[in-house]
């Protein structure tokens, strides 16, 4: 699955870090429905704080963007993950009696903590391609797991949530934002970004804005 040759790049670089993200147990258990309920619940109560700190993330890189079209993109995901993605973790907390407000109060866990602040970290003290490379590993991601389960899933205990990830939509910002990580590497890495002394720092956030993710499915089940 390709969103992108950076991304491809990177998720290559990444390697087993990158298995053990798409293929964890916690993803496995959405799709044949033995992922408990309550971990469920726990995972989408952290992952809506999640999101909030992924939209400042995403506004960042507007502020960061060098050209019209990356600030247009960057603003659209933002809107998108505020407007639409969220509103998953809010129906489904709503179901389970778990109002906005007290998603909103919900206290941020420490994988949580690490991982948000890791990204805005990279945003605050780097460019775009820090912020983008810290970034890609969710949204692109999700959109992976999303299209795998929805191919192979067993059950339909989490299916809204796989079909949130599978839709032709996120497909379309998974695709959206390989071509906006290509543009911007290449705008200011040229034609060679392996070449360039700034590539394998990129490599790293990538990797390690993944083990983040690991770190943020295995809270959900030990939380």
């Amino acid at each position: 699955m390709s969103y992108g040759t950076i991304f491809d790049a990177w998720r290559k670089n990444a390697g087993r870090v990158w298995s053990a993200y798409v293929k964890h147990a916690f993803v496995k258990g959405l799709g044949d429905g033995s992922l408990p309920r309550q971990a469920f619940l726990n995972y989408l109560r952290q992952d809506y704080i999640f999101l909030l700190h992924f939209t400042r993330a995403w506004s960042l890189a507007v502020i960061k963007a060098e050209t019209l079209d990356e600030m247009r993109l960057a603003a659209n995901t933002a809107t998108a993950l505020i407007n639409e993605e969220i509103s998953l973790h809010i129906k489904t907390c709503t179901e389970a009696g778990i109002s906005e407000t007290e998603l909103f109060a919900t206290e941020e866990l420490t994988e949580n903590l690490a991982y948000t602040r890791y990204v805005l970290d990279a945003g605050y003290a780097g460019d775009l391609l820090d912020l983008l490379a810290t970034l890609a590993p969710c949204v692109m991601g999700y959109g992976e797991i999303g299209k795998l389960l929805s191919c192979s899933k067993t059950s339909d205990q989490y299916s809204d949530w796989i079909e949130t990830y599978a839709s032709h939509d996120y497909q379309q910002v998974c695709h959206d934002v390989g071509q906006l990580i290509d543009c911007a590497v290449e705008r200011r890495l040229g034609s060679d970004p392996p070449g360039s002394p700034r590539w394998l720092g990129l490599c790293h956030r990538f990797t390690t804005a993944t083990r983040l993710e690991v770190g943020f499915w295995e809270m959900g089940y030990s939380k």
